[in-house]
């Protein structure tokens, strides 16, 4: 096991990939009441087109990651999230565009439940009665989240950006999209993407790292995996402009939502370089459109935004977008505003005095959310899959400087890479 010291953050990480493949993480936290952690493979809703390990090239039905996370908790005897609560653990899962995470949380019986975290994950359950009952439990999931008006506005944008690449599927697919899942497909994505060298166990919490990693190597000993080769992949070629400038849609809502983003040019980045053009960018975003910001002012004061207007900022290995908005009385007239305020801070720059600001306001947070194992282990696990580290944040942040920033703004604010999203009353 490998002792990784991070002597400015005052951390200590315990690292070893296991004979099977699968990386282990641990972070003690000596004085924590709470254990997080999370058992997380590299496979999202995005991966719907690869070639399996020493196989055919196949292409799935969308929205199958999603329903595999779901079809994960159900088991021959029953539902796991019923062991986890009878031992004090709080469970769930996520599937996001590139990753699919099982995860629980305790003060109690650390060992018992990381077993059982590790045990469901590596031991499916899949008949053809329980695959077909799943589709109509997620069918009405997706019929929720159709009359979701910020689910809609999100992906209405991204949907407006992309034309040719998966991230502008729904997650959790279609609900004819779904109607085409067997068990047999359900079995083929299992035996690829949730082979122990594809994924990442990350634990947080107050426990004895040398105690807790003899248990995993022991769980795992018990298991035979062989030997898989690296998992092919494939995405098409995206164009450089929007698929659509505007989407609109009506839905039962008091006031409008409108979402606006640039869609991202450089995504073929991983590893450091990645995370320094994300931290870049979220510092120029900060500037345009932070509380503030002259612009958020100036919208807010004129009635086109609320306290609730945001932005964030998405970037991976394939694809990227900014995204900003919510609320607003006249959205014709916020994106007319935007359009016409964003070129002349294009043309003078952000300040030096302003991204110092910005940059010293991340790090606060940065080092705040140090405190929260869940924060900790998402980023982790995240930073981790696109090949770089979490605690190597603190130093690319502290390296930023203004040129870097506005070369981002200069890059990034490109109309022909401009989309809008918006959701009007019926």
């Amino acid at each position: 096991m490998k002792r990784i010291e991070h002597k400015q953050l005052k951390e200590t990480l315990y690292y070893e990939q296991l004979d099977n493949g699968l990386q282990v993480y641990l972070l003690p936290k000596p004085g924590f009441s709470k254990t997080y952690a999370t058992f997380t493979t590299r496979y999202g809703s995005i991966d719907n087109h690869f070639q399996i390990p020493g196989g055919d090239k196949i292409r799935v039905p969308d929205g199958i990651a999603h329903f595999l996370e779901h079809k994960m908790f159900e088991e021959e005897d029953g539902d796991v999230f019923n062991r986890f609560s009878e031992r004090g653990a709080s469970a769930n899962a996520f599937t996001s565009f590139d990753r699919t995470a099982y995860l629980f949380s305790t003060t109690d019986q650390v060992k018992e439940n990381l077993t059982t975290l590790i045990d469901f994950v590596q031991n499916p359950y899949f008949t053809d009665q329980n695959v077909e009952k799943e589709k109509g439990i997620i069918g009405q999931e997706i019929r929720m989240y159709e009359d979701n008006p910020d689910w809609r506005s999100f992906f209405g944008l991204i949907d407006a950006m992309y034309e040719k690449h998966p991230v502008e599927i729904d997650i959790a697919g279609t609900v004819e999209s779904i109607a085409e899942i067997d068990k047999e497909t359900l079995y083929t994505c299992y035996e690829t993407f949730y082979h122990p060298s594809n994924m990442l166990l990350f634990v947080v919490g107050p426990f004895d790292p040398e105690e807790i990693m003899d248990l995993i190597r022991k769980n795992q000993n018990t298991k035979d995996y062989q030997k898989q080769a690296e998992i092919r992949r494939f995405y098409p070629d995206e164009p450089e402009k929007v698929a659509e400038p505007q989407k609109e849609a009506r839905l039962s809502v008091g006031i409008p939502k409108c979402l606006f983003g640039f869609k991202e040019k450089n995504v073929d980045l991983e590893g450091d370089e990645l995370v320094r053009q994300e931290l870049a960018t979220e510092v120029m975003l900060e500037a345009l459109f932070g509380s503030a910001s002259d612009l958020y002012q100036s919208l807010y004061d004129d009635g086109l935004i609320d306290d609730h207007f945001g932005y964030d900022y998405s970037l991976e290995p394939s694809y990227g977008f900014s995204v900003a908005g919510g609320d607003t009385p006249d959205p014709d007239r916020l994106v007319e505003r935007v359009r016409e305020e964003l070129p002349r801070i294009l043309d003078s720059g952000i300040p030096e005095n302003v991204v110092e600001r910005i940059r010293k306001k991340k790090l606060g947070n940065y080092l705040r959310h140090l405190n929260s194992p869940e924060w900790i282990a998402n980023q982790f696990i995240r930073y981790r899959f696109v090949g770089s580290d979490l605690f190597q944040v603190i130093p690319l942040l502290e390296e930023l400087k203004a040129e870097e920033v506005n070369r981002r703004l200069s890059e990034h604010i490109d109309w022909d890479r401009f989309a809008v999203s918006i959701v009007r009353p019926l």
